[in-house]
């Protein structure tokens, strides 16, 4: 397909979560035509529901069908680097990647497997949270740990939220006029930094799962792992019981009663301990993080806020920025507080860093992925 015929396509872009299913439709120029929530415990909605999301879709968009699906998928290993069209034998491939992510990637497959059910004919391509991260050195990439594991299992860093780390730098060098040394937050449930070199990721806080990194909602981020091995031998707790505290019932939850990041400041606020603490926490470990993206670049031109967090809390915000003075991060007091959606520079006077809130919009991301498969092909 030439490239200005992949410039006109519609194409619905799918995003398989672990409690729902969310489908837009992009028109040509990226235009939003629609969108629908599915509730689809495990990533599985039902195919008459899903059938009648996307008929609904284009009904109300006034569009024909699409030309192009683009399905966001968590995990493309090693194995894949980069958008790829989708057949069986591609598919097959993602499902042997499964143990790399056995939370996400069962409940992409499912809605593939939907999706390809209800538009048979219509090309599909997959898009990857790990690809941004494929440029990763050996050195930001390689755990220290027996090669034999890193051989045998493929253990290694391989970062995740990659589509909204690679839309949201991208849209900052725009806004910047060029900048090159772009640190990129991505704030919300799940939370990570990456370390971006013009338009390349050099260096990101999550690893071989999404656990690694920054305090989250319901995540622990970076623990000892001498304490994992106490726990089990000392405590007896067995693997799927850490498992389970370290992704479901750590983070926010685990030091403030709630996942709620706007509850956690209100209460902070009001001189809750507990939220207090919480706050302290998260805030402590985004700092050093960020000024360890920073390191990894050399320095650093613009600072990204995206995600439900990032975009919302305006508190979050300037408190990270109060201790990221030394590296130029200044942000301006009005505009910080008066955001309320799209794409805000809230860079203060005298700053030697911009610094921008950026809606989070991966669905531009794989539309975007999905338009350079199909020219290229």
């Amino acid at each position: 397909m030439a490239d200005g015929q992949a410039g006109t396509l519609h194409v619905l872009v799918v995003n398989a979560g672990s409690a729902t299913l969310k489908l837009a439709l992009l028109g040509p120029g990226d235009a939003l035509l629609g969108a629908r929530e599915l509730g689809a415990p495990a990533g599985r909605a039902d195919l008459a529901e899903v059938r009648a999301a996307i008929d609904e879709l284009l009904t109300a968009a006034g569009a024909a069908p699409p030309l192009a699906v683009g399905h966001r998928v968590v995990h493309g290993g090693t194995t894949f680097t980069a958008p790829v069209l989708l057949d069986d034998d591609v598919r097959a491939r993602l499902a042997e990647l499964t143990a790399l992510a056995p939370l996400h990637q069962p409940a992409a497959l499912a809605a593939l497997d939907e999706v390809r059910a209800v538009l048979p004919e219509v090309p599909q391509v997959a898009c990857f949270d790990t690809a941004f991260h494929a440029t990763l050195s050996p050195q930001a990439s390689t755990y220290a740990i027996p090669a034999d594991w890193r051989a045998r299992y493929g253990a290694r860093r391989y970062g995740f939220h990659g589509l909204s780390h690679a839309y949201a730098s991208r849209r900052a060098a725009e806004l910047a006029g060029g900048a090159e040394r772009v640190v990129t937050c991505h704030l919300g449930s799940g939370a990570s930094l990456a370390a971006v070199l013009a338009g390349r990721a050099v260096d990101t806080t999550m690893g071989f799962t999404p656990l690694e990194g920054l305090v989250m909602a319901t995540r622990s981020g970076d623990v000892d792992p001498g304490l994992l091995l106490w726990l089990q031998t000392e405590a007896g707790m067995d693997a799927r019981e850490l498992t389970d505290a370290l992704f479901h019932r750590s983070g926010l939850v685990a030091l403030a009663g709630t996942a709620d990041m706007r509850a956690v400041v209100e209460r902070a606020a009001r001189r809750d301990e507990a939220a207090a603490l919480a706050l302290a926490v998260y805030l402590h470990r985004l700092r050093a993080a960020i000024a360890a993206m920073t390191a990894a670049l050399g320095g650093l031109d613009a600072l990204v806020f995206t995600g439900g967090v990032g975009e919302r809390s305006a508190q979050v915000r300037s408190a990270a920025a109060a201790g990221l003075a030394y590296l130029g991060v200044v942000l301006d007091p009005v505009s910080n507080a008066e955001h309320r959606g799209g794409d805000t520079d809230v860079t203060g006077p005298g700053a030697g860093v911009r610094t921008f809130v950026i809606a989070a919009r991966e669905d531009l991301e794989i539309a975007r992925g999905v338009r350079a498969v199909l020219a290229a092909g």
